[in-house]
């Protein structure tokens, strides 16, 4: 006999993993070139990239 558990947290992310990796997909079966590229990913996957990047600066770039 199989128990039904509730759901997860984790069930709600890995059905989101799931549909992201299925969105590459279908995006990666229509494109003409061997390999998406990394801007072709990030339309797919819907990331925004900021537009200045905010970085802190190595100890090693401040010699005097």
């Amino acid at each position: 006999m199989v128990t039904l558990s509730a759901r997860t947290v984790s069930d709600h992310v890995a059905l989101a993993e799931i549909e992201l990796c299925g969105e590459l997909m279908i995006a990666a079966s229509a494109a003409s070139g061997e390999r998406l590229s990394p801007d072709r990913i990030d339309e797919v996957l819907d990331v925004k990239v900021p537009t200045e990047c905010t970085t802190v600066p190595r100890q090693a770039d401040h010699r005097g």
